[in-house]
């Protein structure tokens, strides 16, 4: 038998438990492809340059970052963290979560863990008309 899925568990209950604090409830493992950020500042200033070319905007949060990898999209799996803000440009609104990345998704769907790793991203807020 092995114990290695178990183990794997419990990394990911206690990378959850130190990520959310002791009152941390289980989280679920998300996949999928998401802006991901090196600080919140860099997504707010995302939002604020979004014009609906995704690769443009991070093209400038990068420059003004000086720095090539600050945000990207990546196709990770990953464990949604606390909503730190929410913020709109001119058409949509998002929340802005801090996430722990736990694998990274190749071209082939399958995923490979990698080490846990916090980063920032955006979330669509479905607005209600009135």
């Amino acid at each position: 038998m092995s114990f290695a899925p178990v183990l794997a568990a419990a990394l990911l209950v206690v990378l959850n438990i130190l990520f959310f604090g002791t009152a941390a409830q289980a989280q679920e493992v998300e996949i999928g492809p998401s802006l991901i950020c090196d600080t919140e500042k860099q997504v707010q200033r995302f939002i604020a340059l979004y014009d609906g070319d995704t690769r443009a905007t991070i093209n400038a949060v990068n420059r003004e970052a000086h720095d090539a990898t600050a945000c990207g999209v990546v196709t990770t799996a990953y464990v949604r963290g606390p909503q730190l803000a929410n913020a709109r440009n001119k058409d949509k609104s998002f929340s802005i979560v801090q996430i722990l990345v736990v694998g990274i998704a190749d071209d082939d769907g399958s995923v490979e863990s990698v080490a846990p790793a916090v980063f920032y991203s955006l979330f669509p807020v479905e607005e209600i008309e009135v």
